[in-house]
Parts: C-alpha cells; structure tokens; sequence
C-alpha cells in the first residue's frame, strides 16, 4: 500500500507512476474521497465541540433550576447529524481504503519503461545452450516414456493441470529441494522454516494478493482460509503488526511448500507439462531488510538463485521486468530465465522483487531505528530459489541424452544415493 502522505502531497508522482505501470485508476477520484473524508472530518468536529459546549450550558441552565428543553431538543438534533455524518464518514474511509489497497507499488526510477513482457531487457546471461546432435524433446515426453510422469491419473484423481510424480521424478524433485534448501541454509544464512500452506485473508491482504487477485486463488468453502499461492506470503505476514529492533535486520527467511494457483488469467496457455500446475513446489526465499540497503539486497539475493541454477549447469538468462510487466506488489524486480532445449525457449525459474514499504504498509510491519525515536516500515522482498517443478524440468529437457535417458547433474547425485543416469 502506497503511503497516504504521499497520495495527498505528491498526487502528480502517482499519476506518472500509475501511467508507466499501465494502471487503470483515476488518481482525482482519490483526491475526491480524501477531501470529502477531511470536510466530514471537520463538520463532525464542529458538531461535537458545539454539542460540548452545549453539555457545560445545560449544566449550569439545570444548577439554576433554569429550563433546558429547547436546547436539549437542539442537541438532539445535533446528535443525529453526527451519528449520520459518522455513518458517511465510515463509508468514505472504507473507499478511500479500498482504492489505497487496489493501487500497484511505484516502480523504483532504475526500471525500464515498457508495456509487456516483450520489452524486457537481457541483462547477462550465464553459460552455454547444451549442444545435441539429435532433436531434442519436451520433458512430458520423456518423462513419461521413463514412467516418471504421470498426468492421465492425476487427472483421474483431480483434473487437469496435475501430475503424479513417481519413483526417479518423485526423488528428483525432492533431490532439487533438498539441495535448494541446504545451500540456502549452509551458504546463504537463510533461516529454514516450515509454515501453514493455508493462511486467512488478512495475511493475503499484507502482501497484496487480496482484494485485487482473489480469481486467482484457492478458497477453502466455509472458511476464511486461502491456500497459499507461495511460502512468499505466509514468511512475509510473520511480522505483522510487530515492531523489529533495527539490529534485527536483515532477517532472512526460506520455506520449501506447495503453492496452489488458479491460473485464471492464463487462458489456455503452458496447459501441457508441468509448467503450469494448479499445485506445485517451490523454495521461496525472504528478506527483511533495512530500508537502505534493500537494493543491494536484491543483487544479493538475485545471485544466490543463480548459485543454485549455476551449481545444476543450466543455461540461463537476467531479465529486468519493464513497469508494465512487473507484479502488483514490486518496485523493481528480476527474472531468471532457464534455457529448455525440448521446448527451445526460455522459460521463467525464479523472480526476485524488491517491494520496499509498500508490503509492510500493509501488514504493519516497522522497525525501531537506533537513532530516531520514530518507527520505520521495513522493507520486504522475495525471491524463488527455486520454482522446484520447473527445475525439474529444466533438468530433464537439458541432461537428456539420445537414447532417452537423462544424465542426473552430479550436484544431485548426493541426494539420488549416488544414481547417475536415470534410465527405462
């Protein structure tokens, strides 16, 4: 949530924020709420010091034995209009409010302009596209031939959208989150934690999943609980309402979950293989970090999710998201792209964000500086270390071999028992 001042004294920043982010809101609208809110604000004040006022005459009108019907009557009537002005005050703050939570994060100045995912530039890429003398194939191809895959039962047993792991794919799933999470704890600093994958709206309200993007999530009916669309949002949300000491930060977070979306914007698309399930698992790493060094915060935790693609040897790409790409909640954000051979395409693997205040505004997330007795927002970001179904894929597309088989990277074989090649 933007900062209230700053829509009331900077409104122009917002407008051209707004504008660069593609957003669809009329900024004089709030204006108009926010004016409304300060006249009822001052008449409900001019009615109760006039009725106060009133209060100390009737006392001293009753102490002389003096009549005090008519200004009692007046009283009355004063009485009503505020409770009616109370009852329209609310209701303007609760607009006001809601068009506060539906605004996007102001994009930090060193984002490029664009429109759409097509004009987001390549910052560097790393290694080299594996070089195959046959045509290579999509993963739900071979991982089905090695009967590691299965989505006709897991659409039998849910719908679509799902998949059943089995045997080598089941262990090399949880081989990639085993090792995600040990180099995030043992080289990273990162605290491992273990959190509900359900969580109520207030949480999602913190980090800007509700109200605006409730089509996308899963409800469960007759409960106030949403199943988490990422760890991002239960790790984020344990602060709430909390203030931190300033030597407490950075603190850093990672959660290996589930993570359940409803994809209800992606029409069709990505609807074979596992990038794009309903339900999938991912490693999610979180940072509290002191409002100035966020930035360098995002470097830092940008590579420590190419550590991981980097230690697998798998061909990647650094995109920097343009304003009109970027998520509701980000001021600046990266992506990482990994390079898959049988789709000849980059696809996304991990996005890192650095969403400033904007997060902690929301969930009431402060710190106390040492030097200052005013409190401070924190500043909050997020990263994927890694989306762990698609590394999986990533891992199948660029190991395969000819034969059909698919060579297990030797970072994985620790946790494989030692496998190499994985093999009908």
């Amino acid at each position: 949530m933007l900062d209230l001042k700053l829509m009331q004294n900077d409104p122009d920043k917002v407008r051209e924020a707004l504008k660069r982010r593609g957003a669809n809101l009329d900024v004089d609208e709030f204006a108009a709420l926010d004016a409304n809110r300060k006249k009822l604000i001052n008449e409900v004040e001019e009615l109760k010091a006039e009725r106060n006022k009133a209060g100390a005459e009737i006392g001293k009108l009753k102490r002389e034995k003096q009549d005090t019907t008519e200004i009692m009557e007046r009283m009355g009537k004063v009485s009503a209009r505020i409770k009616e002005l109370d009852a329209e005050l609310s209701e303007v703050e609760t607009a006001e409010k809601e068009w506060l939570m539906a605004v996007p994060n102001i994009p930090h100045e060193s984002v490029p302009f664009g429109e759409s995912e097509d004009d987001n530039p390549v910052l560097r890429y790393w290694g080299e596209k594996p070089e195959m003398d046959f045509t290579p194939r999509e993963h739900w191809d071979l991982g089905t031939e090695l009967d590691g895959l299965d989505f006709e039962r897991a659409a039998k047993l849910t719908g679509s959208r799902f998949c059943v792991q089995k045997g080598w794919a089941a262990r090399l799933e949880r081989a990639l989150a085993q090792f995600m999470l040990d180099t995030h704890v043992t080289e990273h600093d990162y605290t491992e934690m273990v959190t509900p994958t359900m969580v109520n709206r207030q949480t999602m309200t913190g980090t800007g999943q509700l109200p605006k993007f409730e089509e996308d999530l899963f409800k469960l009916e007759g409960w106030d609980y949403y199943m988490i669309p990422t760890a991002e949002v239960p790790l984020t949300n344990l602060y709430s309402g909390e203030v931190l000491s300033e030597d407490q930060l950075p603190i850093l977070f990672c959660a290996h979950t589930p993570c359940f979306r409803s994809e209800a914007g992606s029409y069709g698309k990505d609807t074979k293989g596992l990038i794009r399930q309903h339900q999938f698992y991912k490693v999610e790493m979180v940072n509290f970090a002191h409002p100035d060094k966020s930035y360098e915060a995002l470097e830092t935790m940008t590579a420590r999710a190419e550590t991981i693609l980097q230690k697998l040897g798998l061909h990647y790409r650094v995109i920097a998201l343009c304003t009109g790409d970027m998520g509701f909640s980000a001021a600046k954000t990266y992506d990482l792209e990994v390079w898959l051979p049988g789709q000849d395409k980059y696809r996304e693997i991990s996005s890192c964000s650095n969403c400033e205040d904007f997060q902690a505004r929301r969930a009431n997330i402060k710190f106390q500086p040492k030097d200052s007795k005013k409190k401070e927002f924190v500043h909050t970001l997020n990263g994927s270390g890694l989306a762990v179904g698609r590394t999986l894929v990533a891992v199948i597309e660029n190991y395969q071999q000819a034969d059909g088989s698919i060579i297990v990277p030797e970072a994985l074989r620790p946790y494989m028992g030692g496998l190499e090649k994985i093999e009908a």
